[in-house]
């Protein structure tokens, strides 16, 4: 079930303009984990801790991506950074919110990563899942069944 303002485009879409499409990022924070950081987000089933955990999922996760188009990439306020940006993965359109806090020693210490619409989040959680299976970070993704089945229900609302 699709709901919009007439004359309103969802910003998930990005605005289609090839020249701010970006395959060259990699977030600075990324070099500098908190022995307890941890990383939570609508694709995942659970939060996870650990900075080996985190390198390994969002190492894989940035590979998704066609592009990233940027929204906004910075600081807020005194120990905060995000990034609001558009993407393509499998030829799904997918928007990103990531919170990034970082601790008195200037570590990245809780991650927080919102992706839209729901299709696209089923879609990433599922390609997840299937890249990690097999592994201890298997349980942090849907499986390709319950991923399918729950695209399922939600298009028949």
């Amino acid at each position: 079930m699709t709901t919009q303002t007439p004359g309103t485009t969802a910003t998930y879409l990005g605005t289609g303009d090839v020249s701010k499409h970006r395959r060259d990022y990699r977030p600075e924070w990324l070099d500098n984990l908190a022995d307890d950081v941890t990383i939570e987000g609508s694709v995942l089933t659970g939060i996870v801790e650990g900075p080996e955990a985190v390198r390994a999922i969002l190492g894989f996760a940035r590979t998704l991506y066609d592009y990233q188009e940027f929204n906004y990439v910075g600081r807020y306020a005194d120990n905060g950074f995000v990034e609001d940006y558009t993407s393509v993965v499998r030829g799904e359109p997918i928007g990103s919110v990531v919170v990034v806090r970082f601790n008195e020693a200037g570590e990245a210490t809780r991650i927080v990563v919102n992706h839209r619409p729901l299709r696209s989040v089923l879609l990433w959680s599922q390609l997840m899942g299937e890249h990690f299976a097999g592994t201890r970070y298997a349980q942090c993704f849907l499986t390709r069944d319950t991923a399918e089945w729950l695209h399922e229900v939600t298009e028949t609302r």
